[in-house]
């Protein structure tokens, strides 16, 4: 089957790659970086916003769409870029699958769009009042996609993903505690009082969701949740990793409940409805942390 790829380049969407093409699928990738390219893709380098993607669309069956702005945090001060690279970009794919016959979409959406929930686990079915511009573009995503699957039968999906981390991720708390510390051994700077608790789920099992999803989901439209079963503090996460690279700094907090605007202290996503299709959690978190220690050393 031919497939495509939005951001297939970066650090979720080049995993999604290789599994597609070890399945033996015809994949092109869209990305305006080359960051992990695997060489079996046709590649295009375009930017989904600026670039005219519509004849790159043709002849696909299936477009799973992941390329986008991931800073949560930086959204506070940039908003326009979270604006136009996820919700002017997420519609520029979907009118390229219209003007094509795509068939089938699958949107990777974020926690976010739940902000801070009262119930935990969270449901797919919980009102979504982001707190942060990040999530306030992914939830106009989901109205999107939901449209153009009602509108012109293009069977869509949406995917709330956890926090998400692994191998050739270069953005995140782990990300950022693992560059503080190969600074400074001795201190560990953390955003907040360090006591945000949420879910934190490896690569690997996220792509066997998109997967899974995308052979068993019924429905024209669908929302799932994709995360862990527990959930851990800031302070915990960072004992783990400095555990797993053999050092002992000191701790020091920024203040405050959270770590910035928009940052949600408590996050853990109800994933019934995905585990409902036969997916599990296969990766443990220290398990996980350790794969991803040894990929950046």
């Amino acid at each position: 089957m031919k497939v495509l790829v939005t951001g297939g380049c970066g650090f979720i969407g080049s995993h999604l790659v290789d599994n597609l093409l070890e399945k033996g699928h015809s994949v092109v990738v869209i990305d305006r970086e080359e960051t992990y390219r695997n060489g079996k893709t046709e590649y295009v380098k375009k930017d989904i916003v600026k670039d005219g993607i519509d004849g790159e669309f043709k002849g696909i069956n299936t477009v799973f769409h992941l390329a986008a702005d991931p800073y949560v945090k930086d959204s506070a001060d940039v908003p326009e870029r979270s604006f136009n690279d996820n919700v002017v970009g997420t519609f520029n794919v979907l009118e390229a699958c219209r003007k094509n016959n795509v068939k089938r979409i699958l949107f990777t959406s974020t926690s976010t769009v739940y902000g801070e929930a009262e119930v935990i686990p969270t449901p797919e079915n919980y009102p979504c009042k982001p707190i942060s511009n990040y999530g306030a573009s992914k939830l106009a995503d989901e109205a999107y996609v939901s449209s153009y699957a009602h509108t012109y039968g293009i069977k869509g999906t949406v995917l709330r993903l956890a926090n998400i981390f692994g191998e050739r991720s270069t953005h995140g708390v782990m990300y950022d505690f693992y560059n503080k510390l190969k600074k400074n051994s001795r201190e560990l700077e953390i955003l907040g009082d360090g006591k945000q608790e949420k879910s934190y789920l490896h690569v690997s099992d996220t792509v066997d969701a998109i997967m899974d999803v995308w052979k068993k989901q019924e429905k024209i439209y669908d929302v799932y949740n994709v995360g862990s079963s527990g959930k851990i503090t800031v302070n915990e996460l960072a004992e783990i990793m400095c555990r797993e690279m053999e050092i002992e700094p000191e701790f020091r907090h920024t203040g405050g409940k959270v770590g910035w605007v928009g940052d949600v202290r408590l996050m853990l996503l109800e994933c019934n409805k995905l585990k409902r299709l036969g997916w599990k959690e296969k990766v443990g978190l220290e398990e996980g942390i350790k794969k991803y220690i040894d990929w950046i050393l």
